[in-house]
C-alpha cells in the first residue's frame, strides 16, 4: 500500500502531529516500511496457537482475600492535624 502526500497530512491531521511539507515524502516512506511489516504479519499461520497475555506461562503470587489492617482508625487519625469526629477535616473548596 504506497501512501502519498496528502494520505499522510490526514494521518497527522487525525493523530494531531504537525508534520512540515518537506517532511511528508519522507514519514510517507516510513509509513510504508511499517505497512509492510504489519503485511508480513498476516502471513504468518497463527492457527492451533492460544492467545497469551504474556510470553512468560507464570502466573502472578495471590494472597488471602482477608482484612489485615481493620480497627485502627486512631493509628490511622494520628497523622491527620485537625482530625473532628474520627474524620479528617479539608479546607473547604466550593463556595
Amino acid at each position: 500500500m504506497a501512501l502519498d502526500r496528502e494520505t499522510v497530512q490526514r494521518i497527522a491531521y487525525l493523530a494531531r502531529i504537525r508534520v512540515n511539507d518537506d517532511r511528508l515524502d519522507q514519514i510517507a516512506g516510513e509509513l510504508d516500511g511499517i505497512l509492510g511489516w504489519v503485511e508480513q504479519l498476516s502471513e504468518v499461520d497463527t492457527d492451533g496457537v492460544a492467545p497469551m497475555t504474556s510470553v512468560a506461562d507464570v502466573l502472578a503470587p495471590m494472597r488471602a482475600d482477608a482484612i489485615t489492617d481493620g480497627d485502627c482508625r486512631d493509628k490511622v487519625l494520628a497523622n491527620a492535624t485537625e482530625p473532628m469526629e474520627g474524620f479528617f477535616t479539608v479546607p473547604k473548596v466550593v463556595e
